[in-house]
């Protein structure tokens, strides 16, 4: 056992510790008494009987006999003996074989094992802690943004307010301190004032709580926080937060963009400056069957396809690559060569309405998004409660067959899945891909690992919701300079890397060397879209590259980013 002052410290620092150890001072002091008084004793009873001892052969006596040990080489000969020799051993069971234990257990041995669980905890970081980023919460968000910050640089810290979780934690390898979400010193204690950003994404009210003390300590610093209802955004920038992220309608929106329904082929994912990225689901399009050649979309509408999606697999796009009805191109360009592209290729407008399962938040958003453009949807929901509109919903289980025929499952060109159980959502897309072999399928995913799983199940695209949040948080923290424009995708600012001064495009091997695509360079406040192989880069520039995780991280270790204008090593 390790006996250290700052263990011996936290023993006496609390009121029931102080507590526990007079008790257990006072229970030896009971038993030294004891002792005493059975030793003198057993020379009385002795002295009566005739025998005559030492007063050191009394306490051996004594001790002997109290422990149950009785070597019985000393014995009384009387009855009266004999007595008192049993109530002595009654005694010595009661004491030491079960209350001293116990009470040595519980007052003495438990709170010093806590104490020394407590002394490893990390309670503050280091005085010169700086520029790292605070969280609130350890959940899958949290979880997620944590392998990702320090790609970018960032050293991090996660609050945590019991010692059991902070302990696991630690022992994981992350970086925790422990201390309340409402206790102004916890803040103190992460040196929130030298922090990039506060990040708080736990409930709507414990996120209000956390951020309304946070603010009172460091009214400088930058405080981001998840909300999941509408009504409680302004309530958290009351509190004093800077930017509100509102998960559930950030993915209700994606999922109800990757639908293939109406007129329009390629939808906005989001646009840096003059650049936009669309996904273009090419199924019932001429396109299909096509190579990139042949295709020659560049010439055509100035868009240039820079990956392509096959049933949850990105790859880069190639020259030879053909396309198939499974095929979703990543086109980036201007919004006007977005546009020509939709105007060029068409396909045949579905009047079915889209098929959402769950009526949820998530669910709720992705049906406006949809009716924003103008597309024709069902809710299925099985709690009366939830249903809004008698017209867009159907009242069911999505588990039945004959719920989803009444939704129109049959008909309908696209089906998202939004509930929030990863174990429902895989069970509904094997479901429903026996059903609708040919139907896009869109599905939401709560944990990082349950992606590949739905994707085998038969989902075509699927959006993890602790992804998405990590990505907004990110957003914000590296100033826009990164958009995660689908699972696994992302699009992100660097500076020039000194390397590419003076060279062209083709010449820097940038797809070779680590898998990302160039697709825009910043000079002088001015975007140059999808750049020819033999543009020069200059001093000054700025490259817009997209690239999945792998390769993006591929890149940014080859050519670390700046940041604060220092260039990370």
């Amino acid at each position: 056992m390790k006996f250290s002052p700052a263990v011996f410290g936290y023993l006496l620092n609390t009121r029931t510790q102080r507590r526990n150890l007079m008790i257990l001072v006072r229970l030896l002091v009971v038993l030294l008494l004891l002792i005493t008084t059975y030793s003198v004793l057993f020379h009385m009873l002795m002295a009566r009987e005739g025998q005559e001892y030492s007063w050191a052969t009394g306490f051996y006596w004594t001790l002997t006999v109290m422990s149950t040990l009785g070597f019985g080489d000393i014995t009384f000969h009387t009855d009266l003996g004999r007595i008192f020799s049993m109530v002595v051993l009654g005694t010595g069971m009661v004491f030491l074989l079960v209350l001293l234990p116990f009470t040595f257990i519980e007052f003495f041995y438990a709170p010093w094992m806590q104490a020394q669980q407590e002394a490893s905890t990390p309670r503050k970081l280091p005085p010169d802690t700086k520029g790292h980023v605070v969280l609130t919460q350890w959940d899958s968000v949290s979880a997620n943004l944590i392998k990702k910050l320090p790609t970018y640089g960032y050293e991090y810290v996660v609050m945590i307010p019991t010692l059991e979780e902070a302990r696991e934690l630690t022992e994981l390898g992350i970086r925790v301190v422990l201390g309340d979400l409402d206790d102004p010193s916890t803040y103190e204690a992460v040196r929130l004032k030298n922090a990039a950003v506060l990040a708080a994404t736990g409930s709507d009210t414990s996120n209000t709580n956390a951020t309304f003390t946070a603010r009172e300590i460091a009214p400088d610093v930058r405080i981001i926080s998840t909300v999941s209802r509408e009504s409680a955004k302004e309530v958290l920038q009351l509190s004093g937060v800077d930017q509100v992220i509102h998960l559930p309608e950030m993915m209700g929106q994606s999922l109800a963009r990757r639908c293939s329904s109406g007129d329009h082929v390629a939808n906005l994912l989001g646009q840096f400056d003059e650049l936009a990225v669309a996904e273009a689901p090419i199924n019932r399009t001429e396109l299909v069957g096509q190579t990139l050649a042949e295709s020659q979309l560049r010439a055509l509408t100035g868009v240039g396809a820079i990956g392509v999606w096959e049933r949850g697999s990105f790859q880069p796009a190639l020259a030879h690559t053909r396309m198939t009805e499974n095929t979703v191109l990543v086109l980036a360009g201007t919004p006007q060569h977005i546009s020509a592209f939709n105007q060029l290729f068409s396909r045949p407008v579905s009047s079915a309405p889209i098929v959402i399962i769950g009526g949820g938040r998530v669910g709720r958003s992705a049906g406006r998004s949809l009716a924003a453009r103008g597309v024709d949807y069902r809710i299925i929901e099985r709690l009366p409660e939830r249903i809004r509109d008698p017209e867009n919903y159907v009242s069911g289980d999505a588990f039945k067959r004959k719920t989803l025929e009444e939704a129109g499952i049959m008909k309908a060109p696209a089906v998202i899945l939004t509930t929030h159980d990863d174990d429902t959502n895989v069970y509904l897309a094997i479901f429903i891909r026996r059903i609708r072999p040919d139907i896009q399928m869109i599905a939401r995913a709560n944990l990082e690992r349950n992606i590949s799983n739905l994707h085998r199940a038969g989902a075509d695209f699927v959006m993890s919701y602790a992804g998405m949040g990590a990505g907004a948080v990110l957003n914000v923290l590296r100033d826009d300079r990164l958009l995660t424009v689908a699972e696994g995708l992302g699009l992100f600012k660097v500076h020039l890397p000194d390397e590419f001064v003076g060279k062209s495009l083709l010449d820097c091997n940038v797809r070779e060397e680590t898998g990302c695509s160039v697709v825009g360079v910043r000079r002088q406040d001015v975007t140059v879209v999808n750049p020819q192989p033999e543009s020069v880069f200059q001093e000054g520039d700025e490259l817009v590259v997209i690239g999945t995780v792998d390769s993006e991280n591929k890149f940014l270790e080859r050519y670390p980013p700046r940041v604060n204008g220092k260039k990370q090593t």
